[in-house]
């Protein structure tokens, strides 16, 4: 499981002394501990099913966190920031799955057009809606939005 490999690297991390990728799991896997609870009082919308399902759904979300922040501190002349920000994305990404590149998307992208009938841009919630069910886990649902508004215009 995913969530298992994070804690062995938590504790690699602190065999190895390495402070910056140990703050940057345990960050991780307090985000993961925040989600577990607000499972288990019933606030959290759209559980996935499996544990390891939702761990890279908490790992997705934080890295789209750190990559908004990169671009604001990057813009804002902060590089120290930035650079602080792009070790934990780094560390955040270690524990994601291979992501989905560009022409494997638009050809999962034209697959689920077929699949679904989708002419227009009136369908674009139809064809998302099926690439995250497909696809959820191993695509960048902004880069991907881009793309279905793109082959549906």
């Amino acid at each position: 499981m995913l969530r298992d490999t994070i804690k062995s690297a938590q504790i690699q991390a602190m065999k190895d002394k390495d402070k910056e990728r140990l703050a940057a799991v345990r960050l991780i896997l307090a985000k993961i501990k925040d989600r577990d609870i607000e499972m288990r009082t019933g606030n959290a919308s759209g559980e996935p099913a499996d544990d390891d399902a939702m761990v890279i759904e908490v790992l997705q979300k934080m890295a789209k966190q750190r990559k908004e922040s990169i671009a604001m501190y990057n813009e804002g002349g902060r590089a120290e920031l930035a650079a602080a920000e792009q070790g934990e994305l780094a560390v955040i990404e270690e524990f994601l799955p291979q992501q989905m590149n560009e022409a494997e998307t638009k050809d999962a992208i034209e697959k689920i057009k077929a699949d679904t009938g989708a002419t227009g841009m009136k369908d674009m919630g139809k064809v998302m809606a099926e690439l995250k069910a497909r696809h959820g886990a191993v695509l960048d649902m902004s880069n991907a939005s881009r793309l279905v508004k793109e082959s549906l215009a």
